[in-house]
C-alpha cells in the first residue's frame, strides 16, 4: 500500500474544518509534499461536466473513468494532475463542482480509482495529505493520523469569508446549510464515509489559530524525529 520508508500524515474532517491550509502549511514546515484529496474528485466531478455526463449516472461515469487519461504531476511541493492532458485549474473550485462532487465521491467506482491515485503518491516522497477517508481508508496504517473539526457555525463563517474573498459573493447561511448537507452525505454515504480513524488525535480548531494546529502536527512529527 505503501512505498517503502515513505511517510504520510493522514488529515481528516468535514468541510472548512481547516484541512486544506493546516496541511499546506505542515507540508511547507517540514518540507513535504502537499496533497489534497478532494481535488481529486473535484477533477473527476469536473470532466463529467465537462463531457455532459449526468453524475449521477454511475455507469456514465465509471465508463469515463476507464476512457480518460488521469495523469499525476508534483512541483516538490504539492502533487497536481492532468486529466486528458487538461489542468482543470481554479475550475474545479467554482459552484457546479461544488454543488455536485458529493454525488460523484459517493461512487465506489470513483473511490477505488481515487484511492488508487492517492496511493500511488508515495512514489513522490513524504506526504501530508488531506481528505475524508486518508486515515480510514487510504492509508489506515499511517501513524500519523488526525480529524480536524470545528463547531459548524465555525465553519460556516470561514468558508463564507473564503468563498466572498475568490467569488465577491455569499451568504453565510446558504453557506451552513450546504455544509450541513454535505455533512449529511458524507456520514451516510455507503463507501468510505467520513468517521474519525482508529489511533487518530482529534483536534477541534473552533477556537485555535492555524498556526497552534500546524505546531501540533509539527511536533508530533518532530517528536519522531521526523521534522
Amino acid at each position: 500500500m505503501n512505498k517503502q520508508n515513505t511517510i504520510v500524515v493522514a488529515v481528516d474532517g468535514p468541510s472548512a474544518s481547516g484541512k486544506s491550509t493546516v496541511s499546506r502549511r505542515t507540508a511547507a514546515a517540514v518540507g513535504w509534499i502537499y496533497v489534497d484529496s478532494g481535488a481529486l474528485y473535484r477533477g473527476v466531478t469536473w470532466k463529467c461536466l465537462k463531457e455532459g455526463i449526468d453524475v449521477k449516472d454511475a455507469q456514465a461515469v465509471t465508463n469515463l473513468l476507464i476512457k480518460m487519461n488521469f495523469q499525476l504531476t508534483c512541483n516538490g511541493e504539492a502533487v497536481g494532475y492532468l486529466i486528458d492532458g487538461e489542468d482543470p485549474g481554479m475550475e474545479i473550485r467554482g459552484e457546479a463542482v461544488r454543488a455536485h462532487v458529493a454525488d460523484i465521491a459517493a461512487q465506489q467506482p470513483v473511490r477505488v480509482f481515487i484511492v488508487d491515485k492517492l496511493r500511488q503518491m508515495t512514489k513522490f516522497g513524504n506526504l501530508v495529505m488531506e481528505g475524508r477517508d486518508i486515515g480510514t481508508v487510504v492509508f489506515p496504517d499511517s501513524p500519523f493520523k488526525y480529524y480536524l473539526d470545528a463547531d459548524p457555525a465555525e465553519r460556516a463563517r470561514r468558508r463564507h469569508a473564503e468563498l466572498a474573498q475568490r467569488e465577491g459573493n455569499s451568504d453565510v447561511t446558504k453557506v451552513l446549510d450546504a455544509l450541513k448537507a454535505r455533512d449529511q452525505k458524507d456520514s451516510n454515504r455507503a463507501t468510505s464515509p467520513l468517521q474519525i480513524a482508529l489511533g487518530a488525535k482529534i483536534i477541534n480548531s473552533t477556537g485555535m489559530t492555524i498556526e497552534q494546529v500546524v505546531d501540533t502536527i509539527v511536533g508530533d512529527l518532530k517528536a519522531a524525529g521526523l521534522a
